[in-house]
């Protein structure tokens, strides 16, 4: 967990994600990325300088293995309170529109459901668990598909709901985190999304995997290039 907490607290810190009597959703899926946010946000908790509240907000798409249980017991271990909100997502974008590239769509059907419970809630500031992969992956995917340089950024303030969107799993490895789940033997949800594994993003990561066999440094590099040159993740020191 210290090596967990070290990097999120760079994160946090580096981004000004908390401030003093923040209340904060942290969404959780059950995979290991945010279940390892989650625990973490609660140890931090009890040390952090800045005082802040927590809730959890999990989504059920519709998919066979979503498992209600496991997010509440992980909740209830945590004393933290958990709200679950419903989607047709599965519906609308596998069974109806038969989404060749799903991710898109499902993912803001389940973001409108999201930010209105945290609204509901009085939360300002919602957390997401996109991990140092995700960076990189989101990086290379729109360089290489859509021509543009960008990723996104580790704290997003979104105008029309006032809510701020933080990140501050954006420093930490995603097989720290998988180390971390491995030694805790924390249970994580099974497969849920037909995607898991197969889509573009995968292919991301396999190619990342593979260059770096041969240019030990590449992630560094990529990671060091999205802050030098994309204003929302340059740091002031």
């Amino acid at each position: 967990m210290q090596r967990i907490l070290s990097y999120m607290r760079k994160a946090i810190e580096e981004y000004k994600m908390i401030e003093e009597g923040d209340k904060i959703a942290v969404c959780l899926s059950g995979g290991k990325d945010s279940i390892t946010m989650l625990t973490a946000f609660k140890a931090l908790q009890r040390f952090y300088p800045k005082k802040f509240e927590i809730i959890a907000i999990s989504i059920n798409p519709g998919f066979e293995h979503f498992d209600t249980k496991l997010l509440k017991n992980i909740c209830d271990n945590l004393d933290i309170p958990l709200f679950i909100g419903e989607s047709n997502a599965k519906a609308i974008v596998f069974d109806i529109r038969k989404e060749k590239n799903p991710c898109s769509l499902c993912a803001n059907l389940r973001r409108g459901i999201i930010n209105s419970i945290a609204i509901q809630e009085g939360c300002n500031k919602i957390a997401l668990g996109h991990n140092q992969d995700d960076v990189l992956e989101t990086f290379l995917l729109n360089l290489l598909y859509t021509g543009s340089i960008g990723t996104f950024s580790p704290v997003s303030y979104m105008d029309r709901t006032k809510i701020t969107l933080i990140r501050p799993l954006v420093y930490t490895p995603e097989k720290t985190i998988r180390s971390f789940v491995r030694r805790n033997n924390i249970e994580v949800m099974k497969k849920v999304c037909p995607m898991d594994g197969t889509s573009k993003r995968e292919d991301m990561k396999q190619l990342i995997f593979s260059l770096t066999k041969s240019i030990p440094m590449l992630r560094a590099n990529l990671f060091g290039a999205i802050q030098r040159n994309l204003p929302d993740w340059k740091v002031n020191k």
